[in-house]
């Protein structure tokens, strides 16, 4: 409920909790964690701006600690291939919004994002 995650935020705000675990889903709706200075994403999802807004409510006006994130994953698993993912995803996007020449993708690239 609304109200129970409200004061469970508060708890943790004014440091009456040591850590605050969440979902992805729920790291992007609206919380604002400035009280944490350590981010752990243990399960890579395939959007990776659904991670870095995540990730991003611990970066919000009140902030005063530093911040790390990790981003764990184990070699040869579904989400390895994830991360792979990102990185193509990321470029694509900067090639996009900067105006580069995205025909520079290979359609073999392309096809690697969907291999199993």
């Amino acid at each position: 409920p609304a109200d129970e995650r409200a004061e469970l935020v508060r708890k943790f705000q004014a440091e009456q909790a040591d850590f605050f675990l969440i979902s992805l889903k729920a790291g992007g709706t609206g919380l604002t964690l400035t009280a944490a200075n350590y981010v752990i994403i243990a399960d890579p999802w395939w959007n990776p701006a659904v991670e870095d807004q995540a990730a991003d409510r611990v970066y919000r006006i009140g902030q005063k600690n530093p911040v790390t994130v990790y981003r764990m994953m184990t070699a040869g698993t579904v989400e390895e291939k994830v991360v792979a993912m990102h990185v193509h995803k990321r470029k694509l996007a900067e090639d996009v919004l900067s105006g580069a020449n995205t025909s520079a993708i290979s359609l073999e690239t392309l096809l690697s994002l969907f291999e199993a």
